[in-house]
């Protein structure tokens, strides 16, 4: 296999674990596996005296799935330029998803850090490098590619 298709085959698959953690955070975000993972990381930055009304827990309930159906979407968006325009090299999918993800990063994280939610700052850096990680390893077949 070479080395544009490892890549690619890369975004992919970041794009389709996207995907399905999306529509996890959207149906699942109240199970002990999120408890574990993200809420017992995020909530006490929000409400540090652990007193965790019905109402918080739906607010959280609401939050997390339209975050995670965003997510998805964002995900599905991934695949699709990963699979067909991203393969062909043409220049404006690696640009779109260049553009979508350091927007996405920047204004997340910059929100995550005022808000001192770190866990979730560092959760978008992981994910970021992950997609941007293609895109740096394959910048050189892009000038070769169709505009």
């Amino acid at each position: 296999m070479s080395n544009f298709l490892f890549w690619q085959k890369w975004l992919f698959g970041i794009g389709s674990l996207l995907t399905v953690f999306g529509l996890a955070l959207t149906c699942f975000n109240q199970t002990p596996v999120f408890d574990a993972l993200f809420n017992n990381q995020i909530t006490p930055v929000f409400w540090p005296a652990h007193e965790i009304t019905p109402q918080i827990i739906r607010f959280q309930q609401w939050i997390c799935g339209v975050l995670g159906a965003t997510i998805a979407g964002w995900g599905i968006f991934t695949v699709f330029l990963a699979h067909y325009p991203f393969r062909n090299k043409e220049r404006w999918a690696r640009n779109a998803i260049a553009l979508g993800i350091t927007v996405w990063f920047v204004t997340d994280t910059s929100l995550s850090v005022y808000f001192l939610a770190m866990f979730n700052a560092a959760f978008k850096t992981v994910v970021f490098v992950a997609v941007l990680l293609p895109l740096l390893f394959t910048r050189h077949e892009f000038n070769q590619g169709r505009a």
